[in-house]
């Protein structure tokens, strides 16, 4: 199944219209606003709610947006509104977290160098852990001896399944840094002991990979966390492990304006590896975050100048590895889609031309794209990295000491009227100085 994106009119257009708007209104400038990231709030709001429908309500469900993907404080604060929680793996997402309202109930702590001070912050405000290793299960013991805590606790297991097609985003492989590997000598065992020595260790938490990770590896290994709950429950004689945290990892496509796969999608093939999971004996937590903003968002960059060498179009822009990072430095597995745009915004048309679409950094490799056919491109127009609503524009690189873009967020009314909301203005040159002493 897929499904396309909210509006009243397909997505090319809805972002052509878009642009046109910010450049009319100078949110991209040739000489103010060479770069802008935009971000479809209608669009995050449909993926939110597509989510929540794709779990039962039979399934109690706490569905935790992955900081990492948009840690904005406004995307946050919105997110929150459309009922979600918050996944962090770290001090900075937990203070973005705490800043954006969330309740420490509905905060989720996943990252996998926890210090003692930030897990005993986590437990005097209640915030769910998912323990990494044995190491830091031995600091959350001698930390609840001295105190009390409502926080939720579990273990993540690493069920070493195997790995997707892109190696650096599969974190069940049977060497990845993640969890406790379920299936080295003794682990299954050990566990079993923590879990009987440990009563408040009442979850456990498993997270297969991302982007490159088909569904069935991703519904397998949370069908091995579910099966380990109930031989953990069997031998003890109680139904300890009362929730299941199956992380995210929703694979994004790429390729086209279509969502495909979808949460329903995922959820079929969760029922048909883990029907407990929608039997009503355990609490489900999801940690998605790519998946819900990705195609909800697109970079804007103007073209500075175009030149020829050995034959090839170049277009040197505004937009390279500071905001896309991963397509920079991994491009078989980060493609990007692009579109051109005259200066006023509106689609440029023409008989495409192969040409490298170049960022401003100072080194040759800077290219979100090489050899790409668009509409000749001249100095002036606008070129738009599309599906880049998570990471990104706000996993900024600062090579070069290039400033952060601002991000807009925008709506759309039936009528056409954009509204747009500043979610993060643009760095200047002085923000990047140190303070005066």
């Amino acid at each position: 199944m897929t499904t396309r994106r909210p509006s009243g009119h397909p997505a090319a257009a809805r972002r052509e219209h878009v642009l046109k708007e910010a450049v009319q209104r100078r949110l991209l400038d040739p000489e103010q606003a060479l770069l802008a990231a935009f971000v479809d709030l209608d669009g995050v709001e449909a993926s939110v709610t597509a989510l929540h429908r794709a779990f039962p309500d039979s399934v109690d469900a706490l569905h935790t947006f992955a900081a990492k993907a948009n840690c904005l404080v406004p995307v946050l604060e919105r997110l929150r509104h459309l009922g979600m929680g918050c996944e962090v793996a770290g001090p900075g997402e937990f203070a973005h977290a705490l800043a954006a309202g969330f309740d420490p109930a509905r905060i989720v702590y996943d990252a996998p160098a926890k210090t003692r001070g930030e897990l005993a912050r986590a437990l005097e405000l209640g915030v769910a852990l998912n323990i990494d290793n044995w190491q830091e299960l031995d600091r959350v013991d001698a930390l609840l001896r001295t105190r009390p805590s409502r926080s939720r606790l579990g273990i993540r297991i690493n069920p070493q399944i195997g790995a997707g097609t892109i190696g650096a985003m599969s974190t069940a492989t049977a060497t990845s840094k993640f969890g406790i590997p379920l299936a080295d000598d003794g682990n299954a065992e050990r566990l079993l002991a923590a879990y009987r020595a440990h009563p408040w260790l009442t979850w456990i938490h498993v997270h297969v990979g991302s982007q490159g990770c088909p569904l069935d590896l991703m519904a397998e290994g949370v069908a091995k966390a579910v099966a380990f709950a109930e031989q953990v429950n069997d031998a003890l004689g109680r139904r300890q492990i009362t929730g299941i945290d199956i992380g995210g990892g929703l694979p994004v496509n790429f390729a086209d304006d279509t969502t495909d796969p979808t949460y329903a999608t995922y959820a079929d093939r969760l029922r048909a590896h883990a029907p407990a999971l929608f039997g009503g004996g355990f609490r489900v937590v999801t940690e998605f975050g790519r998946s819900l903003l990705a195609k909800n968002g697109f970079i804007a960059a103007h073209v500075e100048y175009t030149k020829t060498a050995g034959g090839r179009h170049i277009a040197l822009t505004h937009a390279g590895a500071q905001v896309a990072t991963r397509t920079v430095f991994m491009p078989e597995a980060w493609p990007l889609r692009i579109t051109a745009h005259h200066p006023s915004g509106a689609a440029k048309h023409g008989d495409p031309v192969p040409q490298d679409i170049a960022g401003p950094c100072c080194f040759a490799g800077d290219l979100v794209a090489r050899a790409r056919p668009l509409p000749l491109l001249e100095p002036g127009d606008l070129v738009a990295l599309l599906d880049t609503g998570a990471y990104y524009a706000t996993t900024h690189f600062q090579y070069n000491s290039l400033p952060e873009p601002a991000v807009h967020g925008f709506t759309v009314d039936p009528d056409g009227t954009v509204h747009f909301e500043l979610l993060r203005p643009a760095q200047t040159t002085d923000d990047l100085l140190p303070a005066p002493r």
